[in-house]
């Protein structure tokens, strides 16, 4: 029967030929997730419940943040004190949130920390609690905020937290350092406010000189995992790009996990996520928003990116196995 609309005009489907398009799977909206990798203990009330909004099932928080003490360089008790304040705000999180939160302790590397023996022999402890899923987030950096810390010094501690982290059958989630002199970051040409509240004049000079400082680092800290013991499916290597996706999956069986939530910063989009699912397989794929209180980032963008994957060409199942049972095999979930 012919539809007749009080003004009768041409519209598109009108013009249309072939066959109409398949409509979208119901299931879509309903996919589960993990965010692998954040700082949510550091958003507020009414983000943290856009996580549990647009379906997130649980999250890893990094107590491990350099940027949140204020006193360079670190001290052993500033990053007590982030590892104590993520776990005694932990308890408050799950009661208000219907998400399953827990935590990463670690040592990051992005500025130097004084005396961090100390925390290497606390560590230990700290991963014996029901609440630490992983230890994060760590990595070799290749220029530290405010206070330089030497390559060597580095790679002993990053060796160390990865002997931790095997010992107590724990993933580690690496920080990769982004090259942002390739970046097209576009506050830099429309204007001076800054979507970060680190002041980036106060980066020192590289400690690590290489011509592809994600590949060098990551290299490293492949090599160090192995020297400490742990297996390549317990490394989950943060702030992928398609740059070091070959690297990664033709060389390794770590995890590659790519940071959705600011790519005014790291230039990473969903495209970038099914490209390398197309070419590599899904098997081995995250996904992260890695957001926190001092930069600008994305709840949602977790749950835009499941819409853009089936956009461009990824099925249900695909996109549920990276957002959702590559994170819990990780996890031991």
């Amino acid at each position: 029967m012919d539809t007749h609309y009080p003004t009768k005009r041409p519209t598109d489907a009108e013009f249309l030929t072939g066959e109409a398009p398949e409509p979208f799977p119901p299931e879509l909206t309903n996919v589960p997730w993990i965010d692998i990798h954040n700082h949510a203990h550091t958003l507020s009330w009414n983000e943290r419940e856009q996580f549990a909004l647009s379906g997130c099932q649980g999250m890893v928080m990094m107590a491990a943040a350099y940027y949140w003490t204020p006193y360079k360089p670190v001290a052993p008790e500033d990053v007590r004190y982030l590892w104590d304040d993520a776990l005694n705000r932990l308890p408050q999180i799950r009661r208000s949130h219907v998400f399953d939160a827990k935590l990463g302790v670690g040592i990051h590397t992005g500025a130097r920390v004084e005396n961090y023996e100390e925390l290497l022999d606390v560590l230990p402890d700290y991963c014996a609690l029901d609440e630490v899923a992983a230890v994060g987030e760590i990595g070799i950096t290749a220029s530290q905020h405010v206070s330089a810390w030497p390559l060597e010094d580095q790679k002993e501690v990053m060796r160390r937290q990865m002997e931790v982290a095997a010992d107590h059958g724990l993933p580690a989630v690496v920080h990769t350092p982004p090259d942002l002199e390739n970046v097209d970051i576009p506050y830099r040409k429309r204007g001076t406010i800054p979507g970060y509240e680190l002041d980036m004049s106060l980066q020192q000079d590289p400690v690590l000189e290489a011509e592809d400082v994600k590949r060098a680092a990551t290299e490293l800290d492949v090599e160090l995992a192995e020297e400490a013991g742990l297996d390549d499916d317990k490394l989950v290597l943060s702030h992928a790009d398609r740059g070091i996706a070959p690297y990664v999956l033709e060389n390794t069986d770590c995890y590659l996990s790519f940071t959705v939530s600011y790519p005014w910063l790291l230039g990473v989009t969903p495209r970038d996520v099914a490209e390398v699912v197309h070419e590599y397989g899904p098997e081995r794929i995250l996904v992260e928003t890695d957001s926190a209180g001092i930069l600008r980032s994305d709840v949602f963008s977790f749950k835009r990116t499941i819409f853009e994957l089936y956009r461009m060409g990824l099925d249900v199942d695909t996109i549920r196995q990276v957002v959702y049972e590559n994170p819990r095999q990780v996890l031991g979930a």
